[in-house]
């Protein structure tokens, strides 16, 4: 008598295959809510007491969910500045969005149109950040397996920043701001980034980001972080273009 059981069929290996991936996205960023849940809650209280209704605040959350992109623009129009500052301001926040679209397309552009239109929906700096790791650790992974691993990372992200936004809508004043629950933002972008910051390329990148964003932040309506972000993308791609040609000599 085999040791081994039958075989399954193809059709339930890929799908098995794929529920397990999932599985396992969802354990390995269901540590995320501790910055999720706090962070959407200070939107939703954020938004509210800058006289958006609670239909405008969660309706921000599910069009937009980029949450650095949404407290940027919270910020610009509660100062009142121009709708093409506040445009530009969150295109300039979101533009990694864009990087991220590019680095994960090797692993997921073959997925069906509308995998691939959900994926696009959902890619977050949390979901891109576990997902790559995941891909880079396990190569082996077909394409199932790394739709349903992404998809995992979306369930304890996504789902519960919607809930939350309500939430801090629905508490407004009771909560106070003094206790400063955005300093969650800056250790989610911290814990998120560093262990991606693998060559001198993005070393460089993140480097002169920060240092122009500091030196340059005197410009107004967070003009910095645009002039950060172009910069920092400048000093990657040029970083990249130099070791390439170092290594050809």
């Amino acid at each position: 008598m085999s040791s081994q059981g039958p075989e399954l069929p193809d059709g339930r290996q890929v799908r098995a295959g794929a529920r397990h991936a999932y599985l396992r996205g969802l354990r390995d960023a269901t540590p995320f809510l501790v910055i999720v849940l706090p962070f959407a809650m200070l939107f939703g209280v954020l938004a509210t007491e800058a006289g958006l209704s609670l239909f405008e605040t969660v309706s921000f959350s599910v069009v937009v969910i980029a949450g650095a992109s949404q407290f940027t623009a919270l910020q610009l129009m509660s100062e009142q500045a121009p709708t093409v500052v506040v445009l530009a301001s969150a295109l300039a926040v979101n533009m990694r969005m864009a990087m991220y679209s590019a680095s994960i397309t090797p692993y997921l552009g073959a997925a069906p149109l509308w995998q691939r239109g959900l994926i696009a929906y959902f890619l977050v700096d949390q979901t891109y950040a576990a997902s790559l790791l995941e891909y880079d650790k396990r190569p082996g992974m077909t394409l199932g397996e790394k739709v349903g691993y992404f998809f995992g990372t979306c369930t304890p992200i996504c789902l519960p920043w919607y809930a939350a936004t309500l939430l801090g809508g629905w508490l407004g004043a009771a909560i106070p701001t003094e206790l400063g629950l955005d300093f969650v933002l800056p250790i989610a972008f911290i814990s998120m980034i560093m262990p991606l910051l693998r060559t001198p390329a993005h070393r460089a990148a993140a480097l002169v980001s920060v240092v122009l964003a500091l030196g340059c932040a005197w410009l107004p309506y967070n003009l910095a972080l645009i002039v950060g972000g172009i910069g920092g993308m400048m000093a990657g791609a040029r970083t990249e273009v130099w070791l390439e040609q170092r290594a050809q000599q």
